[in-house]
């Protein structure tokens, strides 16, 4: 059975992609920074669709702590999936006004937390007796739109996360691991300053619309499932048309 290690998995996004991937026959491990009751919650629901669940909190950008979290998993079986979910943008506004310091942080979850979370994937995947697995990478439209007035430095993250999804399916392809992408467009969940940030922008989006945390999970379920067995280096665009 897979085997699915989520970060930023209690609320939003992550949650919706372990219920998915539990609905689709995954085992789950829901990593959580500090929402340890969303945690327990999205893990009852992947029991109650019959797969196995742990939560575990994890700061993304401590390696010792990432270490940690796949040593849990282990006890589950071998890994056979990541998806690097957490992100981070408290650093909000034009850059002209930033505070550096969280602009550093945020920085250090959305690109370094991932790299650190996709190496030890790659270690668990082609450890002997492994068989390989796949990655995917939540990236973003703002990678490719840029994200003026808001987060320029969350967009450039972004953008190197779709260069790390790139350069990291060709070094691991020969391991048997798969590495892709998804990019979301703006989604209905509290990740926004402004709750309701999906209407304020409908207007601009092709669909007319913003989109569900459901719509992503359907997405990164293809790409890890064996229908997308000859998909790697690709991010995919959900974002409405953006």
């Amino acid at each position: 059975m897979p085997l699915t290690i989520v970060t930023g998995a209690g609320r939003g996004i992550g949650a919706a992609i372990s219920r998915r991937l539990a609905a689709d026959g995954h085992d789950i491990v829901v990593c959580y920074r500090s929402d340890v009751e969303s945690a327990e919650a999205v893990a009852a629901d992947v029991r109650a669709a019959g797969r196995r669940a742990i939560i575990c909190a994890v700061d993304t950008t401590d390696e010792a702590q990432v270490e940690a979290v796949f040593a849990a998993a282990s006890e589950l079986g071998t890994v056979t999936g990541l998806v690097n979910n957490a992100g981070s943008a408290s650093a909000f506004g034009p850059l002209a006004d930033a505070d550096i310091a969280a602009v550093r942080r945020d920085i250090d979850v959305d690109l370094v937390g991932v790299l650190i979370c996709a190496k030890h994937a790659v270690r668990a995947m082609s450890a002997p007796g492994a068989s390989g697995g796949a990655i995917v990478n939540i990236s973003s439209a703002s990678a490719y739109l840029g994200s003026p007035g808001r987060y320029v430095h969350y967009a450039a993250a972004k953008a190197a996360v779709d260069a790390v999804t790139v350069g990291l399916s060709k070094e691991v392809a020969a391991l048997g691991i798969r590495v892709n992408g998804v990019a979301p467009g703006t989604i209905w969940t509290d990740f926004h300053p402004e709750p309701d940030r999906p209407d304020i922008v409908a207007p601009t989006v092709p669909l007319g619309r913003g989109g569900q945390p459901e719509e992503i999970a359907g997405a990164v379920a293809w790409l890890l499932s064996p229908d997308a067995s000859y998909a790697t280096g690709t991010t995919i665009r959900v974002t409405g048309g953006l």
